[in-house]
């Protein structure tokens, strides 16, 4: 249950008009719960909204950005960060298989080698925040040095975004199910 109300359109301050109409316009209808929950801090919001926006539009694949953003949730155990990036992984070209098995990545042959080299940076940055020169050279070996800072970038952003999740205690809307429902 969330640990501050969701604030929806029609009940919040006539001031917070554009930026519900930004949300409405740069992401889903019907709004997500993690930003009706974080209109409480609208400042942020919209700041959080641009830096969001500037690490879609990187130079980075949105297919290895989604395979590093999905494997931050499943690190995490993330039910909402993982429900909600599924679509995006498929958008950017990943399949349902793939989408099934990238909490076990190390142990599948869908992913190849730089797929696979991202996701270990993602996973181990998220556990242990410090990565070893082996994983970045992995990955780096792959990657430019602008698509290596924006893959960082993206990594810890997700990062944050699911401790702000779990720290709100943001629920995942019914249009989605549970990734980790069974498990």
């Amino acid at each position: 249950m969330a640990r501050v109300p969701y604030l929806r359109r029609e009940d919040a301050d006539e001031s917070l008009k554009p930026l519900y109409d930004r949300l409405e316009t740069e992401r889903k209808v019907p709004t997500a719960n993690i930003f009706l929950a974080l209109t409480h801090a609208p400042t942020q919001l919209d700041a959080f909204l641009t830096y969001a926006n500037s690490l879609r539009s990187a130079d980075l694949s949105p297919r290895l950005r989604e395979l590093a953003i999905l494997t931050v949730g499943h690190a995490t155990r993330s039910a909402y960060e993982v429900a909600h990036h599924q679509s995006h992984g498929l958008k950017a070209g990943l399949t349902e298989e793939q989408l099934a098995v990238v909490a076990d990545f190390e142990h599948s042959g869908l992913f190849d080698e730089t797929e696979k080299a991202v996701m270990r940076l993602a996973k181990e940055s998220t556990l242990r925040v410090d990565v070893p020169e082996e994983t970045w050279q992995a990955a780096a070996a792959h990657l430019t040095s602008r698509q290596m800072v924006e893959l960082s970038l993206s990594i810890a952003w997700y990062n944050s975004g699911v401790r702000i999740m779990g720290l709100l205690g943001i629920d995942l809307e019914d249009t989605y199910p549970d990734p980790f429902a069974n498990s």
